[in-house]
């Protein structure tokens, strides 16, 4: 609302002519700032050389000198060094313009507290940034950096640090003299590593290193005693670090990784964690000492390898826990369709069980027979899933679906093998499969086999080659979720508008540029949309009609809005955001 009455007071002022204010906000499209405006402080206004009688409140050129410029959202490619005659300014915003670099005369605004030179193209920046020490606020997002200043250090005051979006490889040590820094964000560069050196940042609540090549975090961050927000998705990390020291972490976010295990180590000091978001990684299996994340609210363990959870994990109060693809051999998938809620109460309903240990349920056994042998005859027999996954296999001997005989079958796992295609004898169970799980394969195109298991209400096609979806998908009249995450999809399947059992859209990771939010009102079933690092320049307003969504995702698109202070409010808030600016 600030921002919108900003630009309501700058078009005034354009209308009613050049006034000397303590704000002015330039809206028109244009080249060059004009002249006057960077003389406003000087030139006296051709209206006190009128033959007029002024009051001394009327005389508005003796009042104050300038304090805010705003010329975002222009074609602006340079600025002069007329710049130095706005001394007193105290915020510059120039986001949105075409700058490849900023005059040196910039270091004469010693009483700047907020930059925004976002959304340009510059590629270093001028050591005479150093010398604005006032400086509490700089966004330098989107542009070409490729390195930081030297003595960049000396901006003792800056508190709000924004360098996401470039072209960064390395953070220099120096950086942790940025002693007064409570927000730093460093995502989307090509950071291989943080320097140990950051602990020194004694305030820093809220890092985000999201999109960067980290391969490991230095173990001098887990000093860092007031870190609340942690931000680490989508770069190369193997491991979780540990957090002696982060007592007032609220939020930890390392989906899209590589890490394969989860200790009570890594758990036992997150006292104050909220969210956990541990998506898309290589988890085998959850610790029992999850338990002791009493604040916990929202835990995400989606797509990973985890095939039983801990009976224990009922016992936390949580409103959101993701389960969707991953291998669960101890919760049906019914359950697990119907919601956080309906999990922690089967869980919890089980720890009082007298029947078979958790650890012996899900365990595979060999019971092979000599023709059988590489096919998990317990499971078909006990769990009811034939289970042919990581055998890197280009095709599925018929000695698998041979062992079937004359057992049900309600699941089907073929993920992490090279298929090129979709096994044709899978027609054969579909009149009971109701879960199939094709990702990490080498799929390009989805056969029409497939399309025939018409009780289906779970498939994971994630990490394939995919690009479309046949028609005839139209046909699983009780898919409820379906991942297409890591494809190479460039817009939403159309079918997909036409499944209306859809609960579950799992997307992300692809090219996809657009979505028709009049189809997806019609999806009333549809409560979760991820479609997080794809390609979408805008997103519609009428998606916020979409009122059944209870998940939706966005992070890592190129839209410029809605902005990440609303997405990090959740979902409702991007929807009203949405809503608000459907035209009338």
């Amino acid at each position: 609302m600030a921002e919108e009455e900003e630009e309501k007071q700058g078009m005034v002022l354009l209308s009613h002519g050049w006034q000397r204010q303590q704000k002015i906000h330039i809206v028109v499209l244009m080249e060059l700032v004009p002249q006057c405006v960077w003389r406003i402080n000087v030139d006296i206004p051709e209206e006190a050389n009128q033959n007029l009688s002024f009051g001394a409140t009327e005389r508005w050129w003796e009042q104050t000198d300038l304090t805010k410029l705003i010329i975002s959202n222009n074609k602006l490619q340079s600025l002069t060094d007329d710049l130095r005659l706005l001394p007193a300014l105290t915020v510059l915003d120039i986001h949105d313009n075409q700058l490849t670099s900023l005059p040196s005369a910039i270091r004469e605004l010693e009483n700047l507290q907020k930059l925004n030179v976002s959304h340009n193209k510059l590629k270093i920046l001028p050591e005479e940034i150093t010398n604005l020490r006032n400086l509490k606020c700089l966004y330098l997002q989107h542009n070409e950096l490729t390195c930081i200043s030297e003595g960049f250090e000396q901006l003792s005051n800056l508190e709000d640090l924004d360098l996401s979006n470039n072209r960064l490889t390395t953070v220099p040590a120096s950086f942790s003299s940025l002693s007064s820094l409570v927000r730093l964000n460093l995502s989307s560069n090509q950071l291989k590593s943080l320097p140990a050196e950051i602990n020194r940042m004694k305030r820093l609540k809220h890092l985000d290193c999201n999109s960067n090549l980290l391969e490991t975090i230095p173990p001098e961050l887990a000093g860092m005693e007031s870190l609340e927000l942690l931000y680490l998705r989508r770069n190369k990390l193997r491991f979780l670090p540990e957090f002696p020291s982060c007592s007032l972490l609220k939020e930890l976010h390392v989906g899209e990784n590589q890490i394969e295990m989860l200790e009570a180590e890594h758990l036992k000091h997150l006292n104050s964690i909220l969210v956990l978001d541990l998506r898309d990684n290589k988890l085998k299996s959850v610790p029992d000492e999850i338990t002791l994340l009493q604040s916990l609210e929202r835990l995400d363990l989606s797509n990973n390898d985890i095939s039983s959870l801990p009976y224990s994990l009922g016992n936390l109060h949580l409103k959101f826990l993701a389960l969707e693809g991953n291998p669960l051999r101890t919760i049906r998938r019914e359950i697990i369709n119907k919601g956080t809620q309906e999990v922690l109460k089967y869980l919890r309903s089980k720890i009082k069980d007298d029947g078979p240990s958790q650890s012996e349920s899900a365990a595979e056994t060999a019971m092979t027979l000599p023709s059988e042998s590489r096919v998990n005859i317990h499971a078909i027999v006990t769990l009811k899933i034939l289970d042919y996954s990581d055998k890197q296999a280009t095709l599925i001997p018929d000695e698998v679906f041979n062992a079937v005989k004359s057992n049900i079958i309600t699941s089907i796992n073929f993920s992490k093998n090279q298929l090129c295609e979709i096994p044709k004898r899978m027609v054969e169970l579909k009149e009971m499969v109701s879960d199939v799980n094709l990702s990490f394969n080498k799929l390009s195109f989805i056969s029409l086999e497939l399309c025939m298991l018409q009780k289906l209400t779970f498939l994971d096609l994630r990490n394939n080659f995919l690009n479309s979806l046949p028609e005839e998908m139209e046909s699983l009249v009780r898919l409820q979720t379906i991942n297409l995450s890591f494809n190479r999809f460039k817009m939403l399947p159309e079918v997909l508008y036409r499944i209306f059992t859809l609960e579950t859209i799992l997307i992300s990771n692809n090219q996809v540029g657009s979505v028709d939010p009049q189809k997806m009102k019609m999806m009333e079933n549809l409560t979760t949309l991820d479609l997080q690092n794809n390609d979408l320049l805008q997103i519609p307003p009428e998606l916020g009609n979409c009122v059944n969504l209870r998940t939706l995702l966005l992070d890592g698109n190129p839209f410029r809005v809605p902005r990440a202070a609303v997405l990090i409010k959740g979902t409702a808030a991007i929807l009203e955001y949405l809503r608000d600016r459907i035209p009338t």
